[in-house]
Parts: C-alpha cells; structure tokens; sequence
C-alpha cells in the first residue's frame, strides 16, 4: 500500500493504492464522486502524472475503489521496482495456461 495523492478539479484527496502495475493502479480510500473516463492527477512523493478512471466499485457505504491507467509515459512513477514482479506473474499465467491447454490426462492403471 502506497499513500497518494488525487487532484480532480482542484481538490486534493489523500488516498492509497491497493495494487500497482508500470501502467496503472487500482487505488483505495476514495470518498469523492468519480466516473469512468474522467481524467486525474496522481501525486507519489515528486512525480506527478495524469490517469484515467477505468472502472469504480463501491466496497462500503463512503468507500470506493478506482482503476486507473496512466496517460502520460512516467519512468518509475510508483518509486518501486515491478519488473521481477511482473516477469514472474508473466511466468504463473504461462504456466497456468499450459496446465488449462494441456486438458485431463489419461490415468494409467497399474495391475
């Protein structure tokens, strides 16, 4: 969990995030009205960078949750490293859809 900052319309909220990616995030705490498609500043330590509401979800009666996909390039604008993060859950889904494409195998009696 990463706390940030959210500007909409010249309002500033202190938020979190709940999951992060190079492309985006899935942000927490959020008390104020969004729609999908508006676009949001991010504020992480110094960076600064626009994104774009994906989807929201309501998960209590004054919380929501947000997807949001960055629209501008920011090098490392989570100030975490994702590549082995990402390269290994590259490496789980691969595996997993091998395990899925493979179908039941035969069980072989033994006498």
């Amino acid at each position: 969990m990463l706390p940030v900052k959210v500007s909409i319309d010249k309002a500033i909220y202190l938020v979190h995030t709940v999951d992060i990616t190079t492309t985006g995030a899935r942000l927490g705490a959020l008390q104020t009205q969004l729609l999908p498609g508006m676009i949001i500043g991010l504020q992480r330590g110094t960076q600064k960078a626009k994104f774009r509401i994906k989807w929201i979800r309501q998960v209590g009666p004054k919380e929501l949750h947000a997807g949001v996909e960055s629209i501008e390039p920011t090098n490392n604008f989570w100030g975490v490293d994702l590549a082995d993060r990402e390269h290994e859950a590259a490496k789980d889904f691969q595996a997993l859809m091998t395990l899925l494409s493979d179908g039941p195998k035969p069980v072989k009696k033994s006498c």
